[in-house]
Order: structure tokens, then C-alpha cells, then sequence
């Protein structure tokens, strides 16, 4: 057929002319638009509907029909189009496409067979010149220029790709291996392949159009008329395989895609990604692409799209018949014919595909689309199945069949691969439903599918983003500009810093932390992002601060540090003495004013001043130990106190050298002089002694544990003694209460010695009563230990004679004034001139004959003690 009427619209890419057919589509009565995708069938048709009302405009594509009663604009994919249409106007978009392998002969047969009665409309690459002139020579041709100019940019790394971006990739592989490098570098990318439903797509494009992210990696799908503002097309590759061999595209498929950069009036580049080898253009190419030269094509694929239907073996043979026209080339072997011949040579299949309806209809189920892209094999053995439905029986699908293969599919969990892989399966159920005679249920069945479908590229969509797409890195790539200072920041629950509701990172206190898990480039970009804005935040944090110091509240001290909330806020420094430290703010408070830093520098120094108040008593002593008129031997033992945090071994404190003035200032000073220890009875307490140690340590001094309870006794252990605390046999005991011990020893000592006087020319021995010992958790053992130290020693008590019993008699002590050896240091546990072990001799009961030792009543503590001292 041929008409007058029919015009060629021609030129590259970005030449309005899908525009144009729109426009001349809707100036007329009726009409109808066949595109190479689905995608943009729905997005036209969206424009249409949007003119002429839903009533009006239908959606016909192999996988979905929107068609209303009387509609009278159609948008159709190329195959789902009807060709022998009664309509007003015709267009066939991307015809250059019947020089492709695998759907080339479906275009051809439009261009040379669809037409408007008023207007026919063929759009495409001005590559397609010859052939219009060569099979319809009274066409009108339309050369369209390009709105923007389309520049080489040469190679460019992908961490330097600029926004705005597509980078085309030929293999799901390689699209997967781009998209997950743009996430680390800018954030992520959305992801359009021809395996992804037109939802998912739909979706995904969404994502690149709104701006949610700059870079978009698609398959050459982008080629075919996606409407994108994209700035820059950068290709991963060169080569792709065409179903038989890998190949270097050719200049036109090179065109059609970086024709992708540039909409309208606004210019586009194009280039590849550094670092492949065979992915750099040639000059010859760069030349042809920028100047939209492109070699003419040669032959269009033409296949028999009527196919006589009396038999299979016509209908293969008129499927394989070769064009009688030069400009026309045989079709290569199509999915559809090889399924074809796979289930003709079956006699069972043969023996039930008889008579023109039954060849029909096996030939549409043969036609069904491979959406699953799984070989012709696989693909047979599905057709077949189908072909058993619809050769027996009422010739219907079965519904528990069909609703069962569709309930198989409804399951969203898997990952990319698996509900790319259910999306495909679904896409042949809605393809199944789409046909008028081949379910008898056939619209639940589509509404069935198109819901699995929806489902599926949803939870497909939300894994790719999920997958590829940073949010909080995109978001800042996105908003940075050339100013970091831009960027919105505020502070969010928990204490999170946010960038348009992206977290970036912690504020700790005062110190912001950036998150972990960013990379090295994108952290000084937060960094920077962060020294702008947090000034302000951190301001009405200080004013918090300074109000909990003047209250006491929210405060610790730990260690070496000042915490608020649980966060350091200032660091402790030796000063010049060890009781006056420091303070010096944490480096996150440097953002603040001037004025700011020196109040809570103050505020800190009060509230460490109220802390310190507890060592207040150790620093009357070293104020007094400055003293010139306290005496040089007093001055001594008051610089040891202070270094000692109030505690000095009696031995070796010269307390024998000072005078009964000195001892007395000593004791308005608060020193306390025992039996084996001087001390501070006020340090002998947790916080005074912790607060002490703390200071002590700053200053470069060692320091024993601190025992946070302060308890009476505690098993002793291999390492040092805790501060305050003396060993005693296996316990360790406070000082103070050990000293109590000794004094009601030497009380009971002295009014035995009064007895004594009075009775005697010595004074006799006297039993100790170890009660009070064992209620602060000594053992006899222990107890005994630490007589020793002070200069006590026990007898082993007399046994009764044979015959006679009674209670274990206690042990009798006696003491000795001790004499200091100055040469001899205190070893673990003892003091120097300690006399250890009882004395035992003629005559220390006062003479007599001793009486046999009695025999311990098991768990009687005099009994432990004596078998102890035996």
C-alpha cells in the first residue's frame, strides 16, 4: 500500500519527534502510535490522556490493555499494534529498528503495512533515508535537526562523573558493578534494565527525574526514546553480545544512545568511563556522532507476518520465505519460530494443530513472548504445556492452573535476581490474560496478575534502592554546590546530627562524631558540613552546661576528666602543686565564642573546687608542712602525709624525733597517731581517697587500687594493698579499725597491769577477746597477725590434766615495746622491730607446773586461736 499521505519525520535524537506525532495524533479524529516499549507506550499515553480524557485514550501492550469502549487514540508496543486499524493517523516510532535481529521484521511490517486514512507518520534515524525512498518512494521526507548540540568529553573516572549522569552498561553484571561503585562515590544511582518491569522502571526513573539521585546506569534500553534529563552519557562499554557473538557497536547504536544527553535546548556530552580499554571512542566515530553522520542502512528484516495457516508445514514455510524486495533482508530465526518447530516435530502436538483455527492458534501460543529469557528449550516446554490446555478439552486455560501458577509467583522475599526472575514469570500470566479466547476467566486472571506484578516491582524497586542508593550521601552530594555551608543541619533525636533528615554523624557532648561507616572523602565533606552549622547547636548546649554546673547536677569526674552527661568535657592537667589541677576544655568546645569557653571554664573550675573540698584536711597539712616554724621533723612527716594521701607508716615517720608540741599540733592538724600507722582519720573514706588517687596519678605518682565499699576487712589477694589498708595475715584491714582493735587490746592490757601491781611483782599475762575482731570479718588468724605487728605475744594455753575437762583455756598475751630497726624497711604486711611468734619459757605463767593442754572444742574460736599459737 501506498499513499500520499505518508511522511517521514527524520533526524537524530532530541529532534521533537515523538512531540510532533503526539501533536499531529491529537489534531485528529483518531489514531493510534506504536513504540518499541512498553515504558513509553504508558508515558504517551499518560501525556493523551491528559488531552482527551481516560474515556477516550486506550493502552494496548502484549502485558496490559486499558481500552474503554469507543476509545479512539491508541498507544500500542509495535507487536500488540493492529495493523488493518480503520484509524485516522498512523505513526510508527523508532522504524530504524527493522534493521534488528530480533524484532526487525515486526517494524518493517508496520512501515510498510500500517496505515491512517488521513496521515501516516514514520519516525526515526536519518540512517533510515534509502530505505523510506527504496520502499516508499512517494513519502514525504522530513529531515529535523537536533535542539542542542552533542560534544565528546572524552574518558572520565567514575568518581569524577558528573551530575546528571547516565552511564549505559550491556550486561546485568556490569550494570550491577556500576551502580554499587556510584553508591560508594555519589550516593547511588537508579537502575533501568529491559529485565525490570515497567513499574519497577517507571519507578526508577522516578528517582533520577525527582533529583533523589544524580546518576542513573542503565542497559542500551535507554536508547529507544527514554525521556530523560540527562547532561552527560557515559558508556562502561563499547562491545556487547547480539545473541550470537560479541561485537563493537555500530555508529548508529553509539548515536542513538549518547543522543540520550541533552534535552531540548540545554547541550549533552558524551564519553565513556576511564579505566576499560576497549571502551574509548575513534575519531571517525566521535566525528559521526557529533555531526549526526551516520552510514545509511542497507536492508530492513522482513518476515511473512501473515502466514498462511492450513497446515504447520506451510505456515513454517511461508515463516521462512525470503523478501522479493532488495531493500529487504530474510529475518534471522526468532524465538518464536524455533518454538515452533521444536513442538511441530512432536506427533502429539502435530496431530492436534489441524485445520486453519487450530494452526492459528497454535501459532499465537508459539508467539508468546520469552520474557524469562531462559533458551528456547525452557521456553517450549512452557509453551507446550499451555498448548495442552488449549488443544483439548473446552480449549480454555484451566482456572485452578492458571490461579495456581499465579499464586506460586506471589512472594516478595529474594533477592534482586529471584524477583526479577518472578516478575519475568509474571509478565507471561499477564501476556496469557491479555489473549480474548484463551481463559474463560480472563479478566480476574488479569487484575490476579497485574496485582503479583505490582507487588513483585515494588519489593523489586525497594531492593534495588536499597541495594544501590545511598540517601544520606546522595542527599549531600545534592546539596553541597561549591559551599558546604548550605547544607541543612540539625540536631535530631538521640543527639543525631541530620542533613535533610539524613543522619551524618553523633554530637557526643561537645564533639562531633562522623558516622563510622563513611568513607574517607565523604567524611570531610561531613567534617566540613559540620564546622559550619554546629556553632550554633553547640552554643545552646553550653548555656545547658553552664546551668547544671551551677546546680551540681549532670557532673562527674572520672579520672583525668571532667564528664557531662556521660560525656568529656575538660581535661585535668598537673598544676603546681598536685591538689590544684588544671582544667582544660575538650577540643570539641573550640567552636565556641571566646566569652562562651572562659564561663564554662569557670563554671567547671567551681564545681571541681566543691568536689575538691573533701581533701580539704590533706591540704591544711600541706599548707603546714610549708610552715618554717612547725620544725624540720614535723615539716617531714607532713610532706610524707600529704604525698601519701594522709596515711605513713609509724616506723618510718620519725615520730619518735618530735616533741610533745609537735604531736599536739599534729593532732589539731587532724592526724591521729596508732599503734602501727599515722593517719588521717577524714582521707580514711572512698570518695576523699578516689579524688586523692585521681590527683595523685596526674601528677605521675603509682597509687594503689582504691576499694570503692572501704569495708572493714577483705580476703587478701596477691596484688597491692588497697589505699587504707593494711595486711593482716589473709585479710587486708582498714587502718582505723585495725588501729581500734589494737587500742582495745592495749586497754586491756592495762588494767591487767594494774591487777597485776597489786597482786604481783609482774605484771601477768591477760586473754584477749577476739569478738570484736571477728564481727569485722578477721579471722583468728588474721587477728592474731596483727597482735604481732603491734607487739603482742601469746603463750599456748595449759591442757587439762588426764581425767579432767573442760573449756579450751584462752591464750595469755603479753607486750613488749617494739625498737624501730632504722635499717630495716617494712616488709609486706609487718613493720620493721615486729616480733613475730609467741615466746614461750620456764616461768612466763609465773612458775608451776604447766597442766596438760586441753583438747579444742571444734569451732570454738579460742580453740582456732590457741591451736594457732601452739
Amino acid at each position: 500500500m501506498s499513499s500520499p499521505s505518508i511522511k517521514a519525520v527524520l533526524g537524530p535524537t532530541n529532534t521533537g519527534k515523538t512531540h510532533l506525532a503526539v501533536e499531529r495524533l491529537c489534531a485528529h479524529s483518531s489514531g493510534a502510535i506504536g513504540f518499541p516499549l512498553r515504558l513509553l507506550a504508558r508515558e504517551v499515553y499518560d501525556r493523551v490522556v491528559a488531552i482527551k480524557g481516560a474515556r477516550h485514550v486506550a493502552l494496548i501492550t502484549g502485558e496490559e490493555r486499558i481500552d474503554p469502549p469507543g476509545a479512539r487514540w491508541k498507544l500500542c508496543t509495535m507487536e500488540a499494534m493492529d495493523r488493518d486499524a480503520d484509524l485516522a493517523f498512523i505513526a510508527i516510532d523508532e522504524a530504524q529498528l527493522g534493521a534488528d535481529r530480533e524484532r526487525g521484521h515486526v517494524f518493517t511490517d508496520r512501515l510498510l503495512n500500517a496505515r491512517g486514512r488521513e496521515e501516516t507518520m514514520i519516525l526515526g534515524s536519518s540512517s533510515l533515508t534509502p530505505m523510506v525512498q527504496a520502499l516508499e518512494p512517494e513519502a514525504e521526507i522530513v529531515t529535523r535537526p537536533r535542539f542542542s548540540t552533542l560534544s565528546h568529553a572524552g574518558p572520565v573516572k567514575l568518581s569524577r562523573l558528573p551530575p546528571r549522569s547516565a552511564v549505559v552498561a550491556f550486561s546485568a553484571e556490569q550494570v550491577y558493578a556500576v551502580a554499587e561503585m556510584l553508591r560508594r562515590f555519589r550516593g547511588g544511582a537508579a537502575v533501568v534494565m529491559g529485565a525490570l518491569s515497567p513499574q519497577t522502571r517507571n519507578a526508577q526513573v522516578e528517582m533520577f527525574q525527582s533529583g533523589e539521585v544524580d546518576y542513573i546506569v542503565a542497559t542500551d534500553a535507554i536508547g529507544m526514546g527514554l525521556n530523560l534529563d540527562v547532561n552527560h552519557v557515559a558508556f562502561a562499554s563499547l562491545t556487547k553480545f547480539d545473541g550470537e557473538r560479541r561485537r563493537r557497536l555500530t555508529i548508529a547504536e553509539m548515536a542513538q544512545i549518547a543522543g540520550r544527553a541533552g534535552r531540548h535546548q540545554t547541550d549533552g556530552t558524551f564519553g565513556t568511563l576511564a579505566g576499560d580499554g576497549d571502551a574509548e571512542f575513534r575519531d571517525d566515530e566521535i566525528f559521526a556522532i557529533e555531526n549526526h553522520s551516520f552510514p545509511a542502512l542497507q536492508r530492513l528484516y522482513w518476515r511473512d507476518a501473515r502466514p498462511r495457516l492450513t497446515s504447520l508445514d506451510t505456515l513454517i514455510e511461508d515463516l521462512e520465505m525470503p523478501p522479493d524486495h532488495p531493500a529487504l533482508a530474510a529475518a534471522p530465526e526468532a524465538i518464536d519460530l524455533t518454538v515452533a518447530r521444536m513442538l511441530a516435530s512432536e506427533p502429539r502436538i502435530a496431530e492436534a494443530a489441524r485445520g486453519k483455527a487450530m494452526v492459528g492458534r497454535f501459532w499465537d501460543a508459539c508467539s508468546l513472548p520469552d520474557f524469562r529469557q531462559l533458551g528456547a528449550e525452557h521456553h517450549a516446554r512452557f509453551v507446550a504445556r499451555l498448548w495442552q490446555e488449549l488443544s483439548s478439552g473446552s480449549g480454555h486455560i484451566a482456572h485452578d492452573f492458571a490461579a495456581a501458577r499465579i499464586a506460586e509467583l506471589d512472594r516478595t522475599g529474594g533477592d534482586i535476581g529471584t524477583l526479577q526472575g518472578r516478575i519475568a514469570a509474571i509478565r507471561s500470566w499477564s501476556y496469557i490474560a491479555q489473549r480474548p479466547d484463551w481463559l474463560l476467566q480472563r479478566e480476574e486472571m488479569a487484575e490476579r496478575a497485574r496485582g503479583v506484578e505490582r507487588k513483585l516491582s515494588e519489593a523489586l524497586h525497594a531492593r534495588l534502592t536499597e541495594r544501590f542508593v545511598n540517601r544520606r550521601t546522595a542527599v549531600l552530594m545534592r546539596k553541597l554546590g561549591a559551599d558546604a555551608g548550605l547544607l541543612p543541619v540539625t540536631l535530631g533525636e538521640g543527639d543525631a546530627v541530620l542533613v535533610d533528615g539524613e543522619e551524618i554523624g553523633r554530637l557526643e557532648g561537645f564533639a562531633f562524631q562522623v558516622d563510622p561507616q563513611a568513607r574517607l572523602e565523604m567524611r570531610r565533606l561531613l567534617l566540613a558540613a559540620a564546622e559550619k552549622h554546629l556553632p550554633a547547636l553547640l552554643d545552646k548546649r553550653a548555656g545547658e552546661l553552664l546551668a547544671d554546673a551551677a546546680e551540681s547536677r549532670n557532673l562527674a569526674w572520672n579520672g583525668a576528666k571532667l564528664a557531662w552527661n556521660g560525656h568529656d568535657v575538660a581535661q585535668l592537667r598537673p598544676g603546681r602543686d598536685m591538689l590544684g589541677p588544671v582544667i582544660v576544655l575538650a577540643p570539641g568546645l573550640s567552636l565556641l565564642n571566646p566569652a562562651r569557653r572562659a564561663g564554662i571554664e569557670a563554671a567547671l573550675g567551681d564545681w571541681l573546687a566543691k568536689e575538691l573540698r573533701l581533701l580539704d584536711p590533706l591540704r591544711k597539712v600541706a599548707e603546714a608542712a610549708k610552715d618554717l616554724a612547725s620544725g624540720p621533723e614535723l615539716r617531714a612527716l607532713l610532706i610524707r602525709l600529704a604525698e601519701q594521701g594522709g596515711i605513713a607508716d609509724r616506723d618510718a615517720s620519725g615520730l619518735g624525733d618530735l616533741s610533745p608540741e609537735q604531736r599536739q599540733m599534729m593532732r589539731r592538724l587532724g592526724v591521729k597517731i596508732g599503734a602501727l600507722d599515722v593517719f588521717m582519720p577524714a582521707m580514711l573514706r572512698a570518695r576523699p581517697l578516689d579524688h586523692w588517687a585521681a590527683l595523685a596519678r596526674l601528677s605521675g605518682q603509682p597509687v594503689a587500687p582504691v576499694e570503692p565499699a572501704m569495708a572493714a576487712a577483705m580476703p587478701a589477694s596477691r596484688g597491692p594493698v588497697p589505699l587504707g589498708y593494711r595486711r593482716a595475715g589473709d585479710r587486708f584491714v582498714r587502718i582505723d579499725l585495725a588501729e581500734r582493735l589494737l587500742h582495745a587490746a592495749h586497754q586491756r592490757r592495762s588494767r591487767w597491769a594494774e591487777t597485776g601491781r597489786k597482786r604481783h611483782r609482774n605484771p601477768p599475762r591477760f586473754a584477749l577477746d577476739p569478738t570484736m575482731a571477728l564481727s569485722m570479718g578477721l579471722t583468728t588468724g588474721a587477728y592474731a597477725h596483727l597482735l604481732r605487728q603491734a607487739g603482742f605475744t601469746a603463750d599456748a594455753p595449759a591442757s587439762w590434766p588426764e581425767g579432767k575437762f573442760g573449756p579450751p583455756t584462752p591464750p595469755r598475751w603479753r607486750w613488749r615495746p617494739r625498737r624501730a630497726d632504722p635499717a630495716q624497711r617494712p616488709a609486706s604486711g609487718a613493720k620493721p622491730g615486729t616480733k613475730s611468734g609467741p615466746r614461750t619459757g620456764k616461768g612466763d605463767r609465773g612458775g608451776g607446773p604447766a597442766r596438760p593442754a586441753p583438747r579444742p572444742v571444734p569451732g570454738n574460736p579460742f580453740g582456732d586461736l590457741a591451736e594457732l599459737l601452739s
